[in-house]
């Protein structure tokens, strides 16, 4: 997680020391092109990327890693949202998303309890998975954002989270 704070303020920094303001360009330009990295749920860490035009924007994010044999995860999300206070540094995007997130721990009770008895009785990782169709707002004030996605339809219910969240900075061109 230091990792991913010490990224951001890294980002952060070379966007401010470039001198680019998000709201001089939102004035002079119809098109935009967004790149971001965030935080949250379902999965620790995202890259986003967005492309609109007006006040439309369409955007995708995801992520993965693998640390080792059934110790992993991945996401994928995408979708379709409407700006309103596009021209003021503070802005607030509703639109609706849907998403994909797998992941896999290792569980050492259950090893141990397989070591024990010999046998595999139980599965020897713990794992998550979700694919949701979701209502989301996105709220951004001078590139940094939260998103919050609540899903309205699970396609696989594995694993149900009732609120889906994200915090991070946004760049937009």
């Amino acid at each position: 997680m230091r990792q991913f704070f010490t990224a951001i303020m890294l980002f952060s920094s070379l966007c401010l020391a470039s001198g680019i303001s998000d709201s001089e360009k939102k004035q002079t330009k119809e098109g935009r092109i967004q790149f971001g990295i965030s935080a949250g749920e379902p999965t620790p860490l995202s890259a986003t990327i967005g492309v609109g035009y007006k006040a439309a924007i369409m955007r995708i994010q995801g992520m993965g890693w693998k640390n080792g044999t059934n110790d992993f995860w991945c996401a994928l999300r995408g979708g379709l949202a409407w700006t309103f206070f596009r021209e003021l540094p503070f802005n607030i995007d509703v639109g609706i998303g849907g998403g994909y997130a797998y992941a896999e721990a290792p569980n050492g009770m259950h090893q141990a309890l397989n070591k024990a008895n010999g046998a595999m009785y139980a599965l020897p990782y713990n794992f998550e998975e979700t694919l949701d169709l979701s209502a989301e707002v996105w709220v951004h004030l001078y590139g940094i954002y939260t998103q919050i996605s609540y899903p309205l339809y699970y396609f696989m219910d594995h694993t149900k989270p009732t609120l889906l969240w994200r915090a991070g900075y946004m760049f937009e061109i």
